[in-house]
């Protein structure tokens, strides 16, 4: 899925200023594309994934869709859009602790108006797909910090999106358990052509993806070499 950002503003106030945030961003994302944006801590990189995944309102500009301008949505139809299309995954897992991971994994389908059954037998093939097939009747109280990413992953790509977004994906994990997560996100990438956009501080899973992007003060976004 094509992603076209154009004149993108996001601003906050703050007790009694404006705080600019993305001042006038124009950028794209090719089909298919892995992309890392790096940079420093509160340059607005977890921002730039909220408007990208409908999670925030922007204060001016477009974010396209294949030509769908997302800014433009508001209520159900966002919802819809938020649903059918793009997985979320963020640094720390929030998975449901009074559910198993099967469950977990299948709640957005049935959010979705998926039968149950169906819902399941779903969440179940996800779940074989990132190693955890055994693990699908545990909560996420007995499973390691691994596996909880690992049931994060397959609950975003459990209805097939068409663009992953994740936030800090390996930040919360320790080096070894961080490159299975890194590993996991470029096999599923390749193998099922979704568009991957990381928000990261790990130089190693920048590496891994095929595009690097340094997100500096105002939220331009500048290749790294």
């Amino acid at each position: 899925m094509e992603i076209e950002i154009k004149s993108l503003r996001k601003s906050y106030q703050d007790a009694h200023r404006e705080l600019n945030v993305i001042c006038d961003l124009n950028a794209g994302f090719v089909s298919g594309q892995s992309v890392a944006i790096v940079g420093r801590s509160g340059v607005g990189k977890s921002t730039l994934l909220h408007l990208l995944g409908g999670l925030d309102i922007a204060t001016a500009g477009q974010i396209l869709y294949d030509g769908e301008d997302i800014c433009a949505l508001r209520g159900d139809a966002l919802s819809d859009f938020r649903g059918a299309k793009i997985g979320f995954i963020f640094q720390f897992h929030h998975l449901l602790p009074e559910f198993s991971a099967r469950e977990n994994v299948s709640i957005p389908l049935v959010i979705a108006g998926w039968p149950e059954k169906r819902a399941v037998i779903r969440a179940d093939e996800v779940l074989e797909r990132v190693c955890l097939a055994e693990r699908r009747h545990h909560r996420p109280g007995e499973l390691s910090g691994g596996e909880q990413q690992r049931v994060a992953v397959a609950r975003a790509i459990v209805g097939d999106p068409r663009v992953v977004l994740a936030d800090e994906p390996t930040g919360n994990l320790d080096v070894e358990t961080g490159r299975e997560i890194q590993t996991l996100l470029v096999e599923l990438n390749r193998s099922q052509g979704n568009t991957l956009i990381v928000a990261t501080h790990s130089r190693e899973l920048a590496a891994s993806l095929d595009l690097t992007l340094e997100m500096v003060p105002g939220g331009d976004l500048m290749s790294v070499e």
